[in-house]
């Protein structure tokens, strides 16, 4: 005997909704009861726009960014500096740093970090397309600024990449880690504090 209490067709819809990211199994049946109460406001349009999305949404050739066109919108802007490329480990990262406006610059996605354990080598990742992109013959890149996450994993990616480049005329730099704006040192870890020491700056 089944203990579903609901067709088949909300039983996959429950499955899918369970697989993104932050939802489980329960907040999943509620955002499905949800978008089934308001099926004409939410779920046929949402339905629509997945469907879009899946004919229309491409990876970018160049940096690897998802967009509608290739290349995407931001390798296509001729008013973006193409001497600075800020190179992240995911899209996630690349719009954080789009929304906080902090620069206006190209970027190059890698689709990850070097990881042994997990099977992750530089042939899994976006890599080759960067140094393709940076020495190119009629590249203008000038700087690449290495925006990969202070972990383990990050930190070994950034010194792989740095590595690869190390024959270009390049200015390499990475982020600065350490205290963030407005943050208390008492509520720091240790590991930032460290990084923040390391990484001072005149004043």
């Amino acid at each position: 005997m089944s203990n579903s209490v609901a067709g088949p067709e909300i039983e996959r819809l429950i499955q899918l909704l369970a697989k993104l990211p932050g939802l489980g199994p329960r907040s999943a049946r509620r955002a499905a009861l949800h978008l089934i109460k308001k099926k004409e406001q939410l779920l046929v349009p949402l339905a629509a726009a997945a469907q879009e999305a899946v004919e229309k949404v491409t990876v970018c050739s160049s940096c690897g960014n998802v967009d509608s066109c290739d290349p995407c919108t931001l390798c296509a802007d001729p008013r973006r500096d193409a001497k600075i490329i800020v190179v992240v480990e995911d899209v996630a990262d690349l719009w954080a740093l789009e929304r906080a406006g902090a620069i206006n610059c190209l970027y190059h996605v890698l689709g990850g970090t070097l990881s042994p354990l997990d099977g992750i080598g530089p042939e899994d990742l976006n890599i080759s397309g960067l140094i393709n992109r940076a020495s190119a013959e009629d590249s203008e890149i000038k700087e690449i600024i290495i925006a990969v996450n202070a972990t383990v994993e990050g930190q070994t990616t950034a010194h792989y990449i740095t590595d690869r480049l190390e024959n270009l005329d390049l200015k390499i730099t990475r982020l600065a880690h350490g205290v963030p704006v407005g943050g208390e040192l008492d509520y720091l870890d240790e590991g930032t504090l460290t990084a923040a020491i390391k990484s001072r700056a005149d004043f």
